[in-house]
């Protein structure tokens, strides 16, 4: 009940095109200790991100020395809001431009903000004109345009490490790429990002919901995930097998509309199988290219779901073992 009030939330906000979802700083450090050295001497730009706000910001400008960054950008989306003493105000976005580790404890120094001629959207011609600039991109975009952004990192073949919805990876434009190589799944997903920080007018239901010691309103939907195209010693990672599908087949079901078998967890892929293996899009968090090779996901033959004596089983991605290939 609880985890499907968040999800509601999130939904809702998509629908709305509310993204205004603040990462928290220590889901930030539990990723990003994984990336520390590809960092160095780069320019790293979070797009989607109030300097004043965003613990992207504060991390990077508190490790800045640390991670040896070149330079740091973090630009904000300014919503218009209607003055009619001065319609200007508050129409404009706003970066910060850091070249050097900040003087504690001042993190801000008010003479790197710069201001946008226009509001500061991603995808406006002044952002992307930082975003040539930058290396590597790193924020929690608008999950309402999650592949639009990512489209746009591509174009420019950024480096990035972004957050998304779990639900991103059946997007076909995201599937595609993960399913190239091009993108895959991060280090933590799920329970994994704890939470988000929302704005005061959010309603909050469920017991997946809270109020922080600064009285900020926080939601942990639990269904997140980080996508990033930096490379990772998890990537590389070997999935034990230890299942065998001969002398077992009873417990591997076929599939009606392809030639494979259903795996309902990743731990029980057979290591003897040959052909075709059908496992939950969880398994992308375990993926390996070196190891497997992804053929398609969900659908069969007939283009249909795929099924299980006519049953529909929760969505699949087709695999084969490339130690058959």
């Amino acid at each position: 009940m609880a985890r499907n009030a968040t999800n509601t939330l999130l939904r809702k906000a998509k629908e709305a095109k509310s993204d205004e979802f603040y990462t928290l700083l220590p889901d930030i450090e539990r990723e990003l200790q994984y990336y520390g050295n590809q960092f160095r001497g780069k320019v790293v730009f979070c797009n989607c991100d109030n300097p004043y706000k965003s613990n992207f910001c504060r991390y990077f400008l508190e490790h800045f020395k640390e991670l040896e960054l070149k330079r740091l950008i973090v630009a904000c989306y300014k919503r218009p809001k209607a003055n009619l003493f001065n319609p200007d105000e508050n129409e404009r976005g706003f970066y910060l431009e850091c070249t050097e580790a900040p003087s504690f404890p001042k993190l801000i120094d008010e003479q790197q903000i710069r201001y946008f001629n226009g509001n500061g959207d991603f995808r406006s011609h002044e952002s992307i004109s930082l975003l040539k600039s930058a290396d590597v991109v790193v924020t929690n975009p608008p999950f309402s345009l999650f592949r639009e952004f990512v489209a746009l990192l591509m174009s420019y073949q950024k480096q990035f490490l972004i957050i998304g919805n779990i639900n991103a990876i059946t997007y076909k434009e995201i599937f595609q790429l993960i399913k190239d190589n091009k993108v895959w799944l991060g280090v933590n997903m799920g329970r994994g990002i704890s939470g988000f920080i929302v704005p005061d007018h959010y309603d909050l239901y469920g017991t997946e919901t809270r109020t922080n010691d600064k009285g900020q309103k926080i939601i942990s939907p639990n269904n997140c995930l980080w996508l990033t195209n930096l490379d990772i010693q998890k990537k590389h990672e070997y999935i034990p097998l230890t299942k065998q599908y001969f002398g077992n087949e009873t417990d591997f079901p076929k599939y009606d509309n392809y030639d494979g078998i259903n795996v309902d967890r990743t731990q029980n892929i057979p290591k003897d199988y040959p052909g075709i293996i059908g496992v939950p899009i969880t398994f992308l968090h375990k993926y390996n290219p070196d190891q497997f090779e992804i053929i398609r996901f969900r659908k069969g033959n007939d283009d249909k779901d795929l099924s299980i004596n006519g049953k529909f089983p929760y969505f699949r991605i087709l695999i084969r073992n490339r130690q058959f290939i």
